[in-house]
C-alpha cells in the first residue's frame, strides 16, 4: 500500500511475489487496483485472460515461476478499456475477485492495493482479514511522504502490523562514473520506519532498465539478476520472509 500512485507500489507488488517464488515459496497476487490494474504488463502477461470453470469460479493466470495472477485487465478485452465505476462497484469487484478466485493452498498471497485510503482499501482489507502485514511503499520527497503517512495510520487504525517501508526510486547510480545521486530527496524511509516504529526493507534505486524491460513485456526481476535493481528486491524479500515466517505468522 502507497495511499497514492506513481511510486511504484505496483512494480514492488509483483517483483516482491515473484522474487518470494523465486525463493521457492508458493504465491499468489491479487491486483486489487480496479481503476489502475498494471500487475499483467509488470510480469508480461499480456493477451493472457481468465477463465471460469464449471462452478462459476474465477480461475488465476499462471505467471512466471508458477505464480497465480488475478487481475480485472485479464477480463478485458483491451487492457485500456475505462472502467467507469463508482465506489460500490468497485468494492464488489474487489470482493469478487478475492472470493471467487480459485486460490489452491499456498505462502503467500500479495495484494497490490488500490490508491487512498477509501472504500476501496477499506473493502480489500474486510474481505482479506485476517491479514498479516502491510508493506508501505514510498517515494524520496515530501509529498510521498506526507500521504504514505496517510496510509501507515490507515494501518494503525484497522490493527495491521506494519511489515516495514519501502523507499522505491531511492537514488540514481551512473552507469559511467558510478556516482550516486538522490535525484527526488532523501531519508523519506527512514523517517517513515522512525516514525511508525518499523523496518526500513530496503531502498530500490531508480534504473531505466525498469521501463525497458516493461516495453519488452519481461518481468524485470527475470530478465536483470544481477543489478541493483534486483539485488535490493530480493534483499526486501529476504527481510520479509525473515519478518513473516520467524514471527509465527
Amino acid at each position: 500500500m502507497s495511499g497514492k500512485g506513481g511510486v511504484g507500489k505496483s512494480f514492488v507488488s509483483s517483483m516482491l511475489a515473484l522474487g518470494l517464488a523465486l525463493k521457492n515459496r508458493k504465491v499468489a497476487l491479487l491486483d486489487a487496483d480496479i481503476h489502475g490494474s498494471s500487475i499483467p504488463i509488470l510480469l508480461g502477461l499480456q493477451g493472457k485472460r481468465h477463465y471460469a470453470n464449471e462452478e462459476g469460479e474465477i480461475l488465476p493466470v499462471e505467471g512466471p515461476w508458477g505464480l497465480k495472477v488475478v487481475a480485472v485487465n485479464l477480463m478485458l478485452d483491451s487492457p485500456d478499456t475505462p472502467l467507469a465505476w463508482r465506489g460500490p462497484l468497485i468494492a464488489k469487484a474487489i470482493i469478487e475477485l478475492a472470493a471467487k478466485a480459485v486460490w489452491g493452498t499456498g505462502d503467500y498471497l500479495i495484494v497490490d492495493m488500490p490508491p487512498g485510503t477509501g472504500d476501496a482499501p477499506l473493502t480489500a482489507v474486510q474481505v482479506l482479514s485476517p491479514i498479516t502485514g502491510m508493506v508501505l511503499v514510498t517515494s524520496p520527497n515530501t509529498l510521498s511522504e506526507t500521504i504514505v503517512a496517510k496510509a501507515a495510520n490507515f494501518a494503525v487504525s484497522t490493527g495491521i502490523r506494519l511489515l516495514g517501508i519501502v523507499e522505491n526510486m531511492s537514488y540514481f547510480k551512473c552507469p559511467h562514473c558510478g556516482k550516486v545521486t538522490s535525484i527526488m530527496g532523501t531519508m523519506v524511509g527512514e523517517r517513515l520506519a522512525a516514525k511508525y516504529g518499523t523496518a526500513l526493507l530496503g531502498k530500490i534505486p531508480l534504473d531505466p532498465g525498469v521501463n525497458e524491460a516493461v516495453d519488452k513485456g519481461m518481468p524485470y526481476l527475470l530478465t536483470n539478476a544481477n543489478d541493483g535493481v534486483s539485488k535490493a528486491i530480493m534483499e526486501i524479500v529476504n527481510r520479509v520472509i525473515s519478518i513473516v515466517e520467524n514471527s509465527g505468522n
